[in-house]
């Protein structure tokens, strides 16, 4: 081996352990990151990567389990993974050491390795077999003559352009005034939605692959057991690829799609079909096309009728031998499987939406709970319609807000609470539940029909309101449930609910508690019925009203005189100013 070639190996291990030295120094520790405001450790339930691999920044390694949420650990930076210092299974704390990253190693051994092994083989073909000067010099000449000659072709290219060379430039041009994104692609994740969801069910995408997305504008829809998330842009880009399909279950933190920031393009997606914009030598020769053709069509149409088009009529509707001509029976015959739908016997599997699963869990919960029972009672609804009449055109104009029957029965409810406390409390505690707890503020609770299930919005501190901030209330809440606006806070709580079947035209029914409330109050339809007041028989609007109730919490005369109060305060809602 020759003393030049004996100093260059050297030299490269010298660089290496410097290289060596420099990787080892430049590790550091990563720890387990604030996962939310209440959760403090959690299970260490995946490693998502091994050691050694080489991660983006941003990029999902691990899975944390808590008692609320799975929580997704990414990496703070690109670099390559040391060591763990956590194993799966083990239960880590907020600021625990989980593993080290090595944040200057390169991603792969595309760029080291490859140079290193350019510059080894020519050091290894000179150990083996040593050229001499002449050698060297014929050999680059030769490269020189190949270059030489690589460079003359485009040459010849370039001296004869062919006649496509202004679509060439058109479509440069194109592509200049659409800018590229000005990053690299990056990977967005399902955001946090709220403490209590950790999954949902992708419903809508409404961008596709290609499309340029402001700042905060809506790129999916994502429904939850409670509420439906609406995922924004984190910033102005465009999307690269989806990651995840329509009605897949996607988690907080999980991959949903890519998206590469930057401008919009000045001229859109569409500049690129826009026609090439025409000369006036060919705006001219089009416009004396469009003019002889116009010409043609009028002097066909000025031509006279002659009797050849009918006899060519047959022909035009003549079909080959192999197929029949069809008959008005053919046709009949073909109609008939279409119209036969009378001893159809079709079924229809949809998968049912995440909110519907959870109301159905909900309601099965609280029938096997709660030991439900159902009183009735009768409601004159004469008074409170007149009261109604008189004043809801007043109220419309001097407040913007109908005033409805929903208002007075959530003042009566609170009224009626107040005075039999066990029908606004609950039962908690482990097991069946062991303590009661009595509220002092009625956190109403309103049933509202929308498209994807019942939906109960809650009315804070109802008991404060009167009866025109009730209404306003209850209009902002069920407006907010039609539009799918709710939030988990609009449905959080509530200590009683009142349920209003009567829109639909129900008579009566025995409404089901929404647990952990202690009972639930139905209204139902009006109808005038023949009643007897004051020894004589008269016809009244009446309304069944339904009081469901736990009979864990409340006994029979607690029911019972709760819903005669409601019936007293209705019948006459002076009395309310009483309570």
């Amino acid at each position: 081996m020759s003393p030049a070639l004996t100093s260059s190996l050297s030299y490269r291990r010298s660089v290496a352990g410097l290289h060596s030295s420099a990787v080892q120094h430049a590790e550091e520790t990563i720890k387990v990151p604030q996962m939310a405001e209440s959760i403090s450790e959690g299970t260490l339930k995946t490693w998502l990567k091994k050691e050694g691999d080489y991660v983006q920044a941003d990029e999902e390694i691990a899975s944390i389990e808590t008692d609320k949420i799975d929580v997704a650990i990414n990496a703070p930076k690109a670099g390559k993974i040391g060591k763990f210092l956590a194993k799966e299974e083990d239960t880590v704390q907020v600021g625990q050491d989980l593993y080290t990253l090595d944040s200057d190693a390169e991603g792969g051994e595309s760029s080291g390795s490859s140079s290193e092994k350019s510059e080894s083989q020519p050091s290894k073909s000179s150990e083996d077999s040593e050229p001499s000067p002449a050698t060297d010099a014929s050999k680059a000449k030769d490269m020189t003559q190949g270059n030489n000659k690589a460079t003359e072709a485009p040459k010849e290219r370039e001296v004869n352009p062919e006649p496509s060379n202004e679509p060439s430039e058109a479509k440069s041009d194109n592509s200049a005034s659409a800018p590229a994104p000005s990053g690299d692609a990056e990977t967005i994740k399902v955001p946090q939605m709220a403490e209590s969801i950790s999954e949902g069910t992708l419903k809508t995408w409404m961008k596709k692959v290609g499309d340029f997305v402001k700042a905060d504008e809506e790129i999916a829809s994502i429904e939850t057991d409670k509420i439906d998330v609406t995922i924004n842009a984190p910033k102005s880009g465009t999307i690269v690829e989806i990651l995840a399909k329509e009605d897949e279950t996607v988690s907080v933190g999980q991959d949903l799609y890519k998206l590469a920031p930057g401008d919009a393009p000045s001229g859109g997606s569409s500049s690129s079909s826009k026609p090439e914009p025409t000369s006036p030598e060919n705006t001219a020769s089009g416009n004396r096309k469009a003019n002889e053709s116009r010409q043609e069509i009028t002097n066909k149409e000025n031509e006279p009728k002659r009797p050849e088009p009918k006899a060519s009529k047959p022909e035009e509707v003549k079909q080959p031998k192999s197929q029949p001509q069809s008959s008005g029976k053919d046709a009949k015959k073909a109609e008939e499987p279409k119209a036969a739908q009378a001893g159809a016997r079709n079924e229809t599997r949809v998968k049912m939406n995440s909110m519907r699963k959870r109301i159905a869990e909900r309601l099965k919960q609280s029938q096997n709970a709660a030991a439900s029972l159902t009183t009735f009672n009768e409601i004159d609804m004469s008074s409170l319609m007149q009261m109604r009449s008189q004043y809801k055109d007043q109220v419309l104009k001097n407040h913007g807000v109908k005033l409805g029957f929903m208002s007075a029965f959530a003042k009566a409810s609170c009224l009626a609470l107040k005075e039999i406390p066990a029908a606004n409390a609950s039962i908690e505690g482990p097991g069946p539940g062991d303590q009661i707890v009595y509220r002092d503020y009625v956190d109403l609770s309103v049933a509202v029909a929308t498209p994807k299930g019942l939906v109960t919005p809650v009315v804070r501190n109802a008991e404060t309101m009167n009866f025109l901030e009730i209404e306003q209330a209850i209009a902002g809440l069920g407006k907010k449930a039609r539009d799918n606006k709710l939030t988990l806070e609009d449905m959080a709580g509530g200590t009683f609910t009142i349920s209003n079947g009567g829109v639909f035209g129900s008579l009566y029914g025995t409404p089901i508690i929404n647990a952990p409330q202690a009972a639930v109050l139905g209204m139902h339809s009006i109808k005038d019925r023949a009643v007897v007041v004051d020894g004589k028989i008269e016809i009244r609007p009446i309304m069944v009203v339904a009081l469901t109730y736990d009979h864990r919490l409340l006994d029979g005369r607690e029911a019972v005189t709760f819903l005669v109060r409601i019936k007293q305060y209705i019948e006459d809602p002076r009395f309310m100013l009483l309570a």
